[in-house]
């Protein structure tokens, strides 16, 4: 049997972030939550290494953009799927996202959590044929 596909949730609302986490579980994947990006570093640097990073952009103290930005820095995301996950739909939020070359944007207004999850399947997949 495969080893799960590991994914870092990272989100300031605790009610979404055990909701999206419970999905994932759901469909096989294996979850680590954080609700900071503080919070996610310190996973990370602590030797936890996802195959996706799902994250918010609007939280306290560090938001998504710088949290993807330090890990980028620390070389943490090399091998990762990196994913926005956020309530932020204008125009220049998703070029900015984007611009840090980031696999995927999914505003939560516009996606059910189960469509969320199916998108991520979606993501990881395209990933592993472009490395085939």
């Amino acid at each position: 049997m495969p080893t799960p596909t590991k994914i870092l949730i990272v989100d300031d609302d605790k009610f979404l972030l055990d909701m999206y986490s419970l999905k994932f579980s759901e469909r096989g994947f294996a979850i680590e939550a954080a609700l900071s990006g503080a919070e996610a570093l310190n996973k990370v640097r602590a030797g936890y290494q996802p195959a996706v990073y799902l994250v918010d952009i609007i939280m306290p103290e560090m938001d998504g953009f710088k949290l993807i930005e330090t890990l980028r820095a620390e070389g943490a995301t090399r091998d990762a799927a990196i994913i926005f996950l956020t309530n932020l739909g204008q125009k220049e939020d998703i070029d900015k996202a984007l611009s840090l070359g980031i696999d995927g944007y999914i505003v939560k207004a516009s996606a059910t959590p189960s469509e969320v999850v199916a998108r991520v399947g979606e993501i990881i997949n395209q990933r592993q044929q472009h490395h085939e």
